[in-house]
């Protein structure tokens, strides 16, 4: 049986990688600096309605510790990302929104390994599938699965649904 706790520690892990996307894509297109991007979105947005969707109250140390995370390693992420995307689409050609999923997608995977791959690679492909409806989701769980590959001992491949 699950303990209920971890339920809750799941979706609050889940509902701060979502806020955390949102905080970095903002801090791209906005230029907003780090201390004031994590100020609005932990004094307004985390586990409130965001543009008309209600969402789970977010682990707020998780959400600053990724948004931090990815700003101090950007200049590490940002090559692992161009290395795993396909045909030729380097980082500087995909949209805001998916830059900033996979940058705190790579954070995790690369820099958290109390946190198992498979689990990083569903939440931000549920991550994903808030934010599109097309092919996305599925290239992101492409994207991902070829970063725990090469950036891991003993991972076993994507999870079987």
């Amino acid at each position: 049986m699950v303990d209920p706790r971890e339920i809750k520690q799941a979706n609050q892990r889940g509902s701060a990688r979502l806020a955390a996307v949102q905080a970095l894509y903002q801090m791209d297109i906005g230029q907003q600096s780090l201390e004031d991007t994590l100020s609005q979105f932990e004094n307004i947005r985390a586990g409130r309605e965001v543009e008309g969707e209600q969402y789970l109250p977010a682990d707020a140390d998780y959400f600053r510790h990724i948004v931090r995370g990815v700003v101090q390693h950007q200049l590490k992420l940002d090559p692992i990302i161009d290395s795993a995307l396909q045909g030729g689409w380097p980082m500087t050609r995909i949209d805001a929104t998916l830059r900033a999923l996979l940058r705190a997608a790579v954070f995790e995977l690369t820099q958290r390994k109390d946190v198992p791959f498979r689990v990083v690679i569903r939440e931000y492909v549920d991550v994903a599938l808030a934010f599109y409806d097309d092919e996305v989701p599925g290239m992101v769980n492409g994207v991902l699965d070829a970063v725990a590959q090469k950036h891991s001992e003993g991972y076993e491949g994507p999870a079987k649904a």
